[in-house]
């Protein structure tokens, strides 16, 4: 997936800049409290546009300066290559974890979506 398929916002003022789009999915992960999660699409919802698939591919090139651990998949499955370091986020935050069955692969836990999942009350400010 190439940046154009981020949503057009007119394209940067200058070649470096973080595209416009790319910058609100970062504002908005960074309101996410510790020991919450918001999901690829809950992000997209809160903004009012693209999707989960656009959120994901902001997090995945721009992420690494913002709380990525708390953007997740909907069936709180912990992001592939990075389980140990986000697990080690979630429990240093106090995340409601499930712990993983002895079926699942590696035994890692998911995060608890039920309990978890942050639907952005109290912070209305940047909500467009």
């Amino acid at each position: 997936m190439s940046q154009e398929s981020l949503p057009s916002d007119g394209g940067p003022e200058h070649p470096d800049a973080l595209p416009e789009y790319a910058e609100r999915v970062l504002e908005v992960a960074e309101l996410i409290p510790p020991g919450h999660v918001m999901t690829y699409g809950d992000v997209s919802e809160w903004l009012g546009e693209g999707g989960p698939r656009q959120v994901g591919r902001v997090m995945a090139l721009y992420g690494g300066a913002v709380p990525w651990w708390r953007v997740v998949r909907a069936d709180g499955v912990l992001l592939p290559g990075h389980e140990l370091r986000a697990l080690g986020h979630y429990r240093a935050e106090g995340t409601p974890l499930k712990e993983a069955s002895r079926a699942a692969e590696g035994h890692v836990p998911r995060v608890d979506m039920r309990r978890a999942r942050w639907d952005g009350g109290g912070h209305t400010e940047g909500h467009t």
